[in-house]
């Protein structure tokens, strides 16, 4: 007779099932456990698949025959931890995703397609001279500053990898000029654990600690050992970092690792170089900036204990860490820590899930909170710790409201914008342009017969890039040159409407023909390293102006800017989406942070149309917390989230009529929580897929899901299921979408 051994595994496809499968003879020799990956048959391919159960019970109904066999078994050591596999499969089922994408999701890359090859040992980089002043004497610093900076950071720090040389925003061939000269050289150490001692600790950089943030840090240290769930409120430039780093040092200090997630890549060269600046200990990175091979040995360094500190964007949440002992979430009201496509996960949320699971503490930092964390502090969930004060003589920046109906605009600036900043230049101090849009204009239009540029595919205007020559669609990212006539009339008056960050440069330039002028936003770092790079430039006093989009409105220190222009902040006054209020006072207050974190006080012009609307009053005369304290009580009035739950149920297809009908018979079923549309989505259209929601809410979280089980089981049998791309977000953050 013969013995059957079965496993189930997890298969990387969008079905919300494991799969059985036989292990044949001549594997049944080598054991398997969970977390083990195997390859399997499915359909006409053979996919990567994790074990997640072995011996499981088997329906004495099933035909043990038809049962398809494993057909390889990886034997490599690195499987994902037992407490990874808890956290993907309560991910899996909250937000109602295929349990084997999310796993798939968790892997890296190499792991996914194939065996991979035996990690090779880290290269590090250090100084061959014995005195900074000798090797600096071998480079030309003034020809070539960017060799001095990199032989001067490389003399203070030993332990740093390409990856990190990289994203401090240095060049290859920077790094090659000095092994040239051989003031540098490679290393290679053997792996070994985290093993603290006194010299892990740059004690010249560590500061005093003011009142509020030393309760603060001894408040977080005294839950080191027990889960414990830390909002720490401070105004911008309040010293959060520095609550941060101390708090470290004795989790560090018992080697334990942390795990810091960031909610942008942006925000990583400056958060990796204050902790090479404090800490002498392996310090790895986690984001989309790395290639497939870096982000794989950061992934085996976390595992086997060698990497002390993990820096990363949301993913990096699902890094093994073998003595994982302290979460950091930074600017943890920031949107991109949801995922908005395939795996809908909030990583904050997620992050407080697996410090709850793995009894460790976590840390959430924030100048503006989310109004989800803010309630959950309110009614104790949270330890709730406030920054009020700057370090030093640094004050919070003046907040003041331009009335610019009256006033003329030069792309987009008010007259009394520019004197302010013929002012502030004046003095040499730096200027930050703040415009949420990038492109040199939002349309193009005839003057003559009102045609405007339209993408056919999404049903809206094309944005104009003048320095490329191209008209490019935001929402499907497809191009087309500037016509030189209009296809509709042929006049040539085609006139660009609005403003981008592209045309304000160009303006400013003409301007102040004299001034050095900066752009950051997603066109002008697509090159690695670009961002780092005009950072460094900014604090090296080489810009006068400095231009950008969101990538400039947290996180970053700029001394000597003192001024900050906010232009076109009006659509969130007036959108339909109830978060837009919270996510415009949250960026008005962040980019507000940018300016006078130094010694010179800082002031903030905000342009509107409606300088007597309420939340903008509010905003400016009683700061953050008060505005927050209002929309709470509105929203709870209202029923909604926080103190409501939601999911978002969204349907696309090439015809309107197929989404729309799909959820209409949804919204038939019996449900517990209350139900909005089906509704046309604010985009209704979208790279040629129009796209239809149905909005779950209920004031008690069980109800919702209950909903969404009922609701998965019918959409299954669905005879429109095949011809609509239908998902799940549950705890949306963007109705819009």
């Amino acid at each position: 007779m013969t013995i059957h051994t079965f496993v189930q595994v997890a298969v990387p496809v969008p079905l919300r099932q494991l799969f059985t499968y036989s292990i044949p003879q001549e594997l049944q020799s080598q054991t398997l456990v969970s977390g083990q990956l195997v390859e399997v048959p499915f359909g006409n391919r053979h996919l990567v698949a994790m074990v997640i159960e072995t011996n499981p019970a088997i329906d004495s109904t099933i035909d043990l025959g038809k049962i398809k066999p494993i057909t390889r078994v990886f034997t490599h050591q690195h499987q994902l931890p037992q407490s990874i596999i808890k956290l993907l499969h309560t991910a899996a089922n909250y937000y109602s995703h295929p349990i084997g994408e999310v796993i798939q999701y968790a892997l890296p890359v190499l792991m996914r397609q194939e065996e991979p090859e035996p990690l090779e040992q880290i290269t590090y980089w250090r100084t061959t001279s014995e005195t900074l002043e000798a090797g600096l004497e071998q480079i030309n610093v003034k020809r070539s500053p960017k060799q001095g900076e990199l032989f001067a950071l490389l003399f203070s720090h030993t332990q740093l990898t390409w990856p990190e040389i990289r994203t401090l925003g240095f060049s290859k061939t920077q790094l090659e000029a000095l092994v040239s000269k051989a003031l540098i050289e490679p290393y290679q150490k053997p792996i070994i654990p985290l093993n603290w001692d006194n010299e892990c600790i740059n004690t010249a950089d560590k500061h005093h600690l003011t009142a509020e943030q030393a309760i603060t840090v001894s408040s977080i240290t005294t839950t080191l050992d027990q889960y414990a769930c830390h909002l720490v409120h401070g105004i911008t430039g309040s010293g959060k970092t520095e609550v941060y780093l101390q708090v470290m040092e004795q989790v560090l200090a018992k080697s334990k690792q942390v795990l810091v997630l960031v909610p942008e890549i942006g925000l990583t060269p400056q958060m990796l170089a204050r902790f090479e600046q404090r800490f002498n200990v392996p310090i790895f990175l986690h984001h989309s900036g790395l290639n497939d091979k870096e982000r794989f040995t950061t992934w085996c360094q976390a595992h086997q204990g060698q990497a002390a500190i993990v820096i990363g964007t949301r993913s990096a949440l699902f890094t093994p860490l073998a003595q994982l002992g302290l979460i950091i979430v930074d600017e943890e009201h920031d949107t991109s820590f949801k995922q908005q496509d395939s795996f809908r996960y909030n990583g904050r949320d997620l992050a407080i899930v697996r410090a709850n699971q793995g009894a460790i503490p976590i840390v959430l930092g924030s100048a503006t909170p989310s109004f989800e964390s803010l309630a959950n502090a309110n009614s104790g969930k949270y330890f709730y710790h406030q920054l009020t004060q700057r370090p030093g003589k640094s004050v919070k920046a003046k907040l003041s409201l331009v009335d610019i109906n009256n006033q003329q605009l030069s792309s987009g600036l008010a007259a009394s914008t520019i004197r302010d900043i013929e002012q502030v230049l004046a003095r040499k101090e730096q200027v930050l342009v703040f415009l949420n849009r990038r492109g040199f204009a939002p349309a193009i239009n005839c003057k003559e017969c009102h045609w405007v540029a339209d993408c056919t595919r999404c049903n809206r205007p094309y944005t104009l890039h003048k320095n490329q020559g191209l008209l490019i669609c935001h929402h499907c990212n497809s191009q087309k040159r500037i016509p030189h006539q209009c296809p509709s009339c042929g006049s040539i008056r085609l006139t660009p409407v609005g403003q981008g960050t592209e045309q304000v440069e160009q303006w400013l330039e003409q301007h102040f023909n004299d001034k050095s002028i900066v752009r950051i936003d997603r066109d002008s770092t697509r090159r690695k390293g670009e961002l780092a790079k005009r950072l460094e430039q900014i604090n090296q006093g080489e810009h006068h102006i400095l231009i950008g989009t969101q990538m400039l409105a947290k996180g970053h220190h700029f001394p000597n800017v003192t001024l900050v222009v906010m232009l076109d902040i009006d659509g969130a006054l007036f959108s339909f989406d109830y978060r837009a209020a919270e996510h415009m006072a949250q960026q008005l207050e962040q980019v507000a942070g940018r300016a006078g974190r130094a010694s010179k006080p800082g002031k903030v012009l905000i342009q509107t149309q409606y300088p007597q609307h309420p939340l903008l009053m509010q905003l400016v005369s009683e700061g953050y917390s008060e505005f927050a304290k209002q929309g709470l009580e509105e929203r709870q009035w209202a029923k909604l989230p926080p103190f409501g739950h939601q999911a978002l149920i969204r349907a696309e297809a090439n015809k309107p009529h197929l989404p729309e009908q799909f959820l209409r018979d949804i919204s038939q079923l019996s449900f517990g929580s209350d139900i909005a549309g089906p509704m046309p989505a604010a985009m209704e259209k979208k790279a040629g897929k129009f796209r239809f929601h149905l909005l779950f809410q209920a004031a008690n979280r069980k109800v919702v899901h209950q909903d969404l089980h009922t609701l998965i089981a019918f959409a299954k049998q669905h005879p429109l299921a095949n011809k609509v791309r239908w998902s799940i977000d549950v705890d949306p953050i963007d109705l819009s979408w």
